[in-house]
C-alpha cells in the first residue's frame, strides 16, 4: 500500500475541521448514504415494541421481542464485519443487504397479518440474524480516507465524533417518525419505513467504490518445483513471438498469473488483543441505560395519554447529544481516552438521577434530557477511539462493530428488564434502572483505564 501523504494545503484554507472532511474525495457521498441506510437502528427497536403493545397490550412480550431481535443482532456484527474487512465492503454488502430487506419486509408483513406470536418471534429472529453495521462500515472508510492526510489522526476524532452526531440524528428523527407513524398512520407501519430507507441508503452505499477500503492481501505461496520451472522458462529464448490472441501461454506467464493470484489473510479475533474485552463489558452495561429509559418514557407517556408526543420526548435526548458530538470533535481533549470515559460515564450518572426526580413534569425532563446528552456521543466517540488504538487496520471494522454488538447486547437487556419491571411494579420505579445501569458501568472503565496504564 503507498504511503504517500496528501498535501494538505488545500484544506487547511477551510478553517473548519468539518469542511476539511466533506473536502475529502468521495466522502460526502459514502456519509449521507450511510446516514440513510442507518436508520433501521433508531425504528426497528422501538418500533418492535410499539407494534406489539398496540397489537398484544402487553409490556413484557414487547420488550422481550424487541430484545430477541436486537440480541440476535449483536451476536452476528462481528461475524458480518469480520467478512468486510477480508473480502470488500461491496462485495459482502451487495449480497448481505439484498437478504436483510427481505428478512425486514417479511417480519413487517407478518405484524400487519398479526400472524400467531410464535411465528412472529422466529421472524424476529432471523431478521436480527441479517443486520450488519453501517456506522462501522462508515467510520472504517473515514480512516482509510484519512490514511494520507498529515494530520489524520486528528481528522478522525473529528469524523468519529460527527458520526456519532449522525446517529442522534438519526435517533432525533427516528423515534419521533416511529411514534407518529404508529398513533397516527397505522401501528405497524413504522417497520415498513425503515426497511425502504435501508434499502435505498445502503444500494447507494456500497456502489462507491472509489472509497471503499482496500483489502489487505498476500501471496500465494509458490512450490519448490513451481519456482524451477518458472526459472527455466524465464531463462529460455524469446525470439520466436506468440502470435496474437494464441491461447497457448507459456509456462513462465501461466505460473507469473499464479503468483499474482492473492488470498484474503486471516487475522486473529479482535477479542484477544488486550483492552479490548474490559471497553465491550463497559459498553454492554451502560447501554442498558438507553433502553431502560426509553420503555419506562414510553409507559409514563401512555399514562399520561401523551403517547402522540413520544418521539418527541424522546429527541430531547438525542438533540443534546447530537450538540454534544459537534462540540467533542471540534476539541482536542488532552489526557487518556480511558479517563474521558471515566468522566462522561460519571455525567451521564448524574443525568439519569434527575431523570427520576423530573419526570412528572415533562418540560422540565426535557430540558435535563438535553443536558445530559451532551455526554452521549463523546461517550460513543471516545470508545472508538480506543478501538483505533487497541486494534490493527485490517481488523478495524470487525473492531468497531464488536463495540456495536456490546451495546446492541445492552440494549437488548435493557429493554427486556425495563418491561419485566414495568409490568411488575410502574415507569417511576422503572425510570431509576438507566442510574442504576451506567453507574455501575463506572468501576468497569476505571478496570480498563488501569489496564492500559499498565500497558503503556
Amino acid at each position: 500500500m503507498s504511503t504517500t501523504r496528501v498535501d494538505t494545503t488545500s484544506y487547511a484554507a477551510h478553517p473548519s475541521p468539518y469542511r476539511r472532511l466533506f473536502a475529502l474525495p468521495g466522502a460526502k457521498a459514502f456519509c449521507l448514504s450511510g446516514a440513510v441506510a442507518r436508520l433501521p437502528i433508531s425504528m426497528m427497536s422501538l418500533g418492535i415494541v410499539l407494534a406489539l403493545n398496540h397489537l398484544y397490550d402487553n409490556w413484557t412480550i414487547a420488550g422481550t421481542m424487541s430484545a430477541v431481535y436486537v440480541l440476535a443482532m449483536s451476536c452476528v456484527t462481528p461475524f458480518y464485519a469480520r467478512a468486510f474487512d477480508r473480502f470488500g465492503q461491496a462485495r459482502v454488502g451487495r449480497i448481505a443487504l439484498a437478504v436483510q430487506i427481505v428478512a425486514m419486509l417479511s417480519f413487517a408483513f407478518a405484524a400487519l397479518i398479526r400472524v400467531p406470536i410464535a411465528a412472529l418471534f422466529v421472524l424476529a429472529i432471523i431478521m436480527g440474524l441479517t443486520q450488519f453495521s453501517f456506522g462501522a462500515l462508515v467510520r472504517t472508510r473515514w480512516a482509510y480516507a484519512l490514511r494520507t492526510v498529515e494530520d489524520g489522526e486528528q481528522l478522525l476524532n473529528t469524523a468519529y465524533a460527527m458520526e456519532a452526531a449522525i446517529d442522534e440524528i438519526v435517533f432525533i428523527l427516528g423515534p419521533i417518525m416511529a411514534a407518529w407513524l404508529a398513533t397516527s398512520v397505522h401501528p405497524v407501519s413504522q417497520l415498513f419505513v425503515p426497511t425502504l430507507a435501508c434499502g435505498i441508503g445502503g444500494t447507494i452505499f456500497f456502489s462507491l467504490k472509489s472509497t471503499q477500503p482496500s483489502i489487505i492481501v498476500e501471496p500465494v505461496t509458490v512450490s519448490v518445483s513451481e519456482h524451477a520451472t518458472l526459472s527455466n522458462a524465464s531463462a529460455a529464448p524469446t525470439a520466436t513471438p506468440t502470435k496474437k490472441g494464441s491461447s497457448d501461454t507459456s509456462a513462465a506467464d501461466r505460473l507469473t498469473l499464479r503468483q499474482l493470484k492473492t488470498q484474503a489473510p486471516k487475522p486473529k479475533s479482535v477479542l484477544l488483543y488486550a483492552g479490548v474485552l474490559p471497553l465491550l463489558a463497559v459498553f454492554v452495561v451502560f447501554n442498558m441505560s438507553f433502553t431502560s429509559f426509553d420503555v419506562s418514557i414510553t409507559a409514563t407517556m401512555k399514562t399520561m395519554g401523551l403517547e402522540p408526543f413520544l418521539g418527541l420526548q424522546l429527541a430531547m435526548f438525542a438533540v443534546g447529544s447530537c450538540a454534544g458530538a459537534l462540540i467533542f470533535g471540534s476539541r482536542q481533549l488532552k489526557g487518556s481516552h480511558w479517563a474521558h470515559m471515566v468522566m462522561f460515564l460519571a455525567l451521564l450518572t448524574v443525568g439519569y438521577v434527575f431523570f427520576r426526580l423530573t419526570m412528572d413534569s415533562l418540560i422540565l425532563l426535557g430540558i435535563i434530557e438535553i443536558l445530559t446528552g451532551l455526554t452521549v456521543s463523546p461517550l460513543f466517540a471516545t470508545g472508538n477511539l480506543i478501538v483505533k488504538d487497541l486494534v490493527p487496520p485490517e481488523s478495524l471494522t470487525e473492531g468497531l462493530s464488536w463495540v456495536t454488538t456490546a451495546g446492541t447486547v445492552g440494549t437488548s437487556i435493557g429493554s427486556s428488564v425495563a418491561g419485566v419491571v414495568l409490568d411488575a411494579a410502574n415507569p417511576h420505579v422503572g425510570m431509576m434502572l438507566p442510574f442504576l445501569f451506567t453507574l455501575a458501568a463506572v468501576p468497569l472503565a476505571l478496570c480498563g483505564w488501569l489496564l492500559a496504564k499498565r500497558r503503556t
